[in-house]
């Protein structure tokens, strides 16, 4: 990691400790990712160099994360660089999602398709995280990317998908970038292709709790909520918020990170009896709410908030869970995607670093570890690729 100033400077200094570690000159792989306040370009190329053109995949984001470390200013880089033996990577980029997902996702198919073999382990994939959007910021739906890659990919095999939405600081105005080697694009799609022998272990935890009973949704359309209980939807919304929250000319986004709609998880979800979804948009002069999913009349929906207790007992769950599918293996390399609102929006610095050290220390403490904290997180459950809100998804490789 390196919080130097200079994109230059801070892409070389990261890149440099990351082969010193690794002890080689040139790797075969890899990530990086890096906050917004730098000149994506220089920084791009400065990693580029030092690590003598590996091909690389990653993506701008709100916050860094590298092994007990997690940096959420506008300066930080953590460079990962990977050489194995065993393991192979296939990387790309498309672009085009907030035009056509389903057919980014079916072109992202369509590269990996002669790649794909019985040693396939996974694919991470860094999105734009304000691309694909329902209606508005931080509305990012990654459905429609979904489906396009998995219709065009074999059935017979699931592949699991691993990663987060590219991020920035929580300006509206300004782009979220993606990385693949020395291309930096906003409104494009970065992933990489694993393959080879390793074991594989990851668990996802959300953030958030129930607030009070459940509600029905009455009328919507899409994934717009016009009425509630059979209320407008803004009038049930302010019995949680307070009064100026709602205010025609107010800021809502922060309001937005804090307050999510819950919804019952799907039958295979085991350790999990919600999956939330944000609450991007209000219309006062409708009455509605913009949902970041599709629902239908006679849905029942919680209001939920972020805790920090379940935070740390889902840590405690997920460091357990990953030991459990590794087999007791001592994992070799560890990823985390955080979403943004579980960094400094809801802890104080200490208390953030101390969950991350602890978590470390539970699943591997000298384990090399890299991170993000994401615009939507990507895990699997099961069989199934999800995008994910309020969560961490960690992945561990043995």
């Amino acid at each position: 990691m390196s919080r130097h100033h200079n994109p230059t400077v801070a892409g070389r200094e990261a890149a440099e400790q990351a082969l010193e570690r690794a002890g080689v000159d040139k790797p075969d792989f890899v990530f990086m990712f890096a906050s917004i306040g730098y000149e994506q370009h220089s920084l791009v190329q400065a990693v580029r160099e030092t690590t003598r053109g590996a091909p690389l995949s990653g993506c701008s984001v709100e916050g860094t994360i590298g092994e007990e470390d997690a940096d959420e200013s506008n300066y930080s880089v953590v460079v990962t660089a990977i050489s194995s033996e065993e393991l192979q990577w296939i990387n790309g980029m498309a672009m085009g999602l907030s035009a056509d997902s389903r057919a980014v996702g079916k072109r992202v198919a369509q590269h990996l398709l002669p790649h794909l073999a019985a040693d396939s382990i996974g694919l991470f994939v860094f999105p734009d995280g304000m691309s694909v959007a329902l209606d508005s910021f931080f509305a990012a739906n990654f459905d429609n990317f979904f489906a396009g890659l998995e219709e065009n990919l074999p059935s017979d095999r699931f592949l699991p998908l691993w990663g987060g939405g590219a991020g920035n600081d929580f300006n509206v105005k300004v782009p979220t970038y993606q990385y693949c080697d020395d291309e930096v694009v906003s409104d494009g799609v970065s992933y990489a292709l694993l393959s080879g022998k390793a074991q594989a272990g990851w668990a996802i935890s959300h953030t958030c709790i129930p607030i009070g009973r459940a509600r029905t949704v009455t009328r919507g359309e899409g994934n717009i909520i016009y009425e509630i209980d059979g209320k407008p939807a803004t009038e049930v919304l302010k019995e949680y918020l307070p009064e100026q929250a709602l205010a025609e000319d107010l800021d809502w986004v922060p309001y937005s990170v804090s307050l999510a709609l819950c919804f019952r998880a799907p039958s295979y979800m085991k350790d999990e009896e919600y999956v939330i979804r944000g609450i991007p948009a209000v219309k006062m002069a409708d009455g509605s709410i913009t949902v970041q999913t599709e629902v239908s009349d006679g849905t029942s929906i919680w209001f939920s908030s972020r805790d920090k207790e379940k935070v740390a007992t889902g840590l405690d769950r997920m460091a357990r869970q990953i030991k459990d599918q590794i087999g007791g293996e001592k994992p070799k390399l560890v990823f985390q995607f955080d979403c943004a609102t579980r960094g400094k929006m809801m802890f104080r610095e200490h208390e953030k670093l101390q969950l991350l050290k602890g978590f470390r220390q539970s699943v591997g403490p000298e384990v090399p570890w890299a991170g993000l904290y994401a615009f939507g997180e990507i895990g699997p459950v099961e069989e199934h690729n999800h995008r994910n809100l309020y969560t961490s998804v960690v992945l561990a490789l043995s």
